[in-house]
């Protein structure tokens, strides 16, 4: 074999995370294609070593606690104790494999996916230039270099140098007093097991709510359970300046030097660390993607096919095209793309609905994990009524014979916007513990536009939380 037939593969994906696996494994599932993964980190990405898994691991001990501390039988035991918060951490790094990708790789290579380490960067049609090395591709590029953390230009803020959410899922050392700047997502989790490890949390939100862009009753709930652990929470908040005079890189998840003092509304805030949760930046900057024509800022735009518009040969999955930021829907993507990009070198039309990326256009389901988790799929009310939408509003509190029996302080809420055109459900949110599991059932009407009339026959089994569908049934049924 030549040296340059071994850096010809059929398909290049730059990027390692779970969207990248997804798209090179579609692409050669079933054939003798080959296909190559570029890292330049680790093979896993950031879902599986700073992300999801991580942030959900930091979330379960919690959540298992609560629902213990209201459980007779069960709460006698407890007394007073808290978190054995080195037992958490320690299952944490069995997740996380304390950042050590030699499984992953394992995986891909089994998969019969081949790994090169390095920085991938496109320099040419259908070439990626890896450090120096050239690789060439026969079919396709597909790009799933994701997004990075975002830190505001406050005055002394990056000087200062907070945790990002890297820090905050890999954390080794708890703060005793934590100011988390911003609301949303990454905020909120990260908020709710630093509370449950036992430091004092300020979270400062510039807008007036959390989790803004869900139904604001859930955004109330999740704010409510936070204050009542302990958080206080500013909103409509100006941070102005940060100071911290001996900040230090002491490594991701430690504290970064001393006390860092916070100037928020003219109010002086002192705190032991800082955590920048306000945005993320698509990995877009530097993949040269100029030499092609295209602008190498911002979001890489997309067709259905996920294909880069006006390049046939490039692919864009995951959160780098901003089309939906989450991990599920990258890897959603990834297996559209996969499946495209393989029928075309198969010479086959792409005919059927698996090559047509549809999920991403109000279907889209997610999770937040808070101390009452938030469930939600499709449109909000808001969205639905500013596109011209005439909806019917079905919203009824959780409070059936499964939610009483999960736990004694079970507290809820459901909403679904329906559709008063063709009495479908285009959207749905679920408020309240463990309720992660009923947002599947939602996305399903919503992807099968299933009227409300059929949803009559789809019986909820008794006694568990999905019964909450049947009250939400009857609440129109007047």
């Amino acid at each position: 074999m030549t040296e340059q037939s071994m850096d010809e593969f059929d398909v290049i994906v730059i990027g390692g995370g779970p969207v990248g696996e997804n798209a090179a494994s579609y692409a050669i599932a079933g054939s003798d294609r080959t296909a190559v993964i570029v890292e330049h980190e680790l093979v896993g990405g950031e879902c599986s070593y700073w992300a999801c898994m991580p942030s959900k691991a930091l979330l379960r001990p919690g959540d298992v606690l609560d629902i213990a501390r209201h459980m007779p039988g069960v709460k006698e035991l407890l007394g007073d104790k808290t978190l054995d918060v080195d037992a958490v951490l320690a299952r944490r790094e069995s997740f996380t494999h304390s950042l050590d990708d030699s499984s992953q790789v394992t995986w891909a290579e089994s998969a019969g996916i081949s790994v090169v380490r390095g920085h991938g960067r496109i320099s040419g049609e259908k070439t990626v230039d890896v450090d120096g090395r050239t690789l060439t591709a026969r079919h396709a590029v597909v790009l799933a270099t994701g997004t990075t953390a975002s830190v505001p230009k406050t005055p002394g803020l990056r000087e200062a140098l907070p945790w990002i959410s890297r820090d905050a899922t890999n954390i080794h050392e708890v703060p005793a007093r934590v100011a988390v700047i911003g609301g949303g997502v990454v905020a909120s989790e990260a908020a709710t097991w630093l509370l449950a490890f036992g430091a004092e949390v300020t979270m400062i939100v510039r807008g007036s709510r959390l989790l803004a862009s869900g139904e604001p009753f859930a955004s109330d709930l999740v704010a409510e359970a936070l204050r009542s652990r302990g958080a206080r929470i500013l909103f409509d908040a100006d941070l102005t300046a940060v100071s911290r005079p001996d900040a230090k890189d002491t490594g991701i998840g430690r504290i970064h030097g001393g006390p860092a003092e916070l100037t928020v509304d003219g109010q002086s805030i002192t705190v032991d660390e800082i955590l920048v949760a306000a945005g993320r930046t698509p990995a877009s900057s530097d993949l040269g993607l100029s030499t092609v024509g295209l602008d190498d800022r911002g979001y890489v735009e997309t067709d259905d096919h996920l294909q880069v518009r006006g390049v046939p040969w490039l692919y864009a999955t995951g959160d780098v095209n901003g089309r939906s930021p989450l991990t599920h829907m990258g890897k959603y993507q990834g297996r559209v793309a996969g499946d495209v990009i393989a029928a075309r070198a198969d010479g086959k039309p792409l005919n059927g609905k698996r090559f047509t990326a549809s999920a991403d256009h109000g279907q889209v389901p997610q999770v937040v994990f808070t101390p009452l988790q938030v469930a939600s799929v499709g449109q909000t009310e808001k969205l639905a009524r500013d596109a011209g939408i005439e909806v019917e509003i079905l919203g009824v509190d959780i409070a059936v014979a499964g939610s009483s029996l999960q736990q004694d302080n079970f507290s809820g809420h459901a909403q679904l916007v329906v559709d008063t055109a063709s009495d479908t459900i285009i959207g749905a949110t679920f408020v309240g513990p463990g309720v992660d599991e009923l947002v599947h059932a939602a996305t399903i009407a919503i992807v099968g536009k299933v009227t409300l009339e059929d949803l009559w026959h789809a019986v909820p089994s008794y006694p568990t939380v999905s019964e909450v569908w049947l009250r939400l049934l009857e609440s129109r049924r007047a």
